[in-house]
């Protein structure tokens, strides 16, 4: 029996997947600045011809705000049921953004995904993709040394969003989102 998806190249996009807490504590808090996300939308449609941009993110009915201004500018959100332990929000969002990419690739809806995280837990993910040519690229919001070792042993192609700071930094003059972690 065949695994490989049939596909109508047609119908195939390029699509990024976004663990969105793993990005903003990355750069936020580890590498201490904000990620424009109109600037980061626009680059990834430039630059890996993005036509669908997924945002994996816990969701808490406050920050309705940060929601509103990722959908205007262009992402869609795939929201998580977050819970709290001891007072603090959690939204794991690993699993939902490994089943969307997953039924993606065997819908035939894939052409070439965009994984943002620098999580081991998505590894198994970039392998298949990578055995199947179907990942563009890891963009690793942490840097080097931070990024999963996994991730690296997957053989697939890494960048690391640090190095286009100077491109896709928020000014410091923009109102930055709230640093809760969602956004």
């Amino acid at each position: 029996m065949n695994s490989e998806p049939t596909t109508d190249k047609k119908s195939c996009i390029n699509i990024a997947y976004i663990d969105a807490t793993n990005l903003d504590k990355a750069l936020r808090r580890d590498l201490g600045w904000t990620l424009d996300y109109k600037k980061f939308r626009v680059w990834l449609r430039e630059k890996y011809k993005i036509e669908r941009a997924y945002v994996f993110i816990g969701h808490i009915p406050k920050y309705k705000d940060i929601y509103d201004e990722l959908e205007n500018c262009g992402f869609e959100l795939i929201f998580k049921e977050v819970v709290y332990q001891r007072g603090i929000p959690k939204g794991n969002c690993d699993s939902d953004l490994l089943m969307k990419a997953s039924s993606d690739y065997y819908e035939g809806a894939l052409d070439k995904a965009v994984i943002v995280a620098s999580d081991g837990d998505y590894a198994p993910l970039v392998k298949l993709l990578h055995s199947r040519e179907r990942i563009e690229t890891i963009l690793s919001p942490n840097d080097a040394k931070k990024c999963s070792i996994l991730l690296k042993r997957t053989g697939a192609s890494i960048a690391y969003i640090n190095d286009q700071r100077s491109i896709l930094e928020k000014s410091k003059n923009e109102k930055a989102p709230d640093g809760n972690g969602t956004s």
